[in-house]
């Protein structure tokens, strides 16, 4: 494993409930700031091995990039049990949920 991908581990890990931060956010605190497309595949292929929330990352927007329904339709239920509220479009207001860096 690089030291890229424990930086993003940890980094994901460290966002707590109720807070989201976005794939670049996550890449530039992991000491890559270009990288946010590496956040996508390392959440892809590691969160169910390292138990990742990975549903509090999403897209600078504060978009729920997940394409396929199911998956998307998972992060958005596991966000709002967290009381995050996600619009019906699938938007987060990251004024108000985005975590403190």
């Amino acid at each position: 494993m690089t030291a890229f991908t424990n930086e993003v581990i940890k980094v994901v890990k460290s966002i707590p409930p109720g807070r989201v931060l976005s794939y670049g956010a996550v890449a530039e605190l992991a000491g890559n700031a270009r990288a946010a497309r590496g956040v996508v595949f390392i959440l892809r292929s590691r969160s169910k091995i390292d138990n990742l929330p990975w549903h509090r990352v999403v897209g600078k927007t504060g978009q729920v990039r997940i394409k396929d329904i199911e998956g998307y339709l998972l992060q958005k239920h596991l966000l709002e049990l967290e009381n995050v509220v996600v619009s019906d479009s699938g938007l987060i207001d990251m004024d108000v949920y985005r975590m403190d860096l």
